[in-house]
C-alpha cells in the first residue's frame, strides 16, 4: 500500500502544478500582453500631457493632478514615441 499523504502535501503539490500550467499557458502570450499594456500606457501618457502639447483635453481638470506623478516616466515615453527631445517647450527633461 502506498503511504498516505497529508492534505498539506496535496495542496503544495497542486499549487506547484497550477503554477507550472499557468506559466506554460501564458508564456506564448506574455509578449503580446506586454505590448498591449505599453500601448495603453502610451495612450494614457498622451492623454495626461496633451494639454501641454497644445491638444485640447476635455479631462484636463482631472489629469492635471497626475502630471507630477508621471513626470518620472515622461522621458522614457517621449523617447519611445520617437522624439529625441521633449516635445514640451517649457519642460526639458533631456
Amino acid at each position: 500500500m502506498p503511504p498516505k499523504r497529508h492534505p498539506g502535501e496535496w495542496r503544495a503539490w497542486l499549487s506547484k502544478a497550477r503554477f507550472f500550467l499557468e506559466e506554460t499557458y501564458s508564456t506564448r502570450y506574455r509578449g503580446a500582453i506586454a505590448r498591449a499594456r505599453r500601448d495603453e500606457d502610451d495612450l494614457f501618457m498622451l492623454l495626461v500631457f496633451s494639454e501641454m502639447m497644445g491638444v485640447p483635453n476635455p479631462a484636463s481638470y482631472y489629469t492635471l493632478e497626475l502630471q507630477p506623478l508621471l513626470l518620472q516616466r515622461f522621458h522614457d515615453w517621449h523617447r519611445r514615441m520617437g522624439m529625441e527631445h521633449s516635445p514640451l517647450d517649457h519642460f526639458r527633461c533631456c
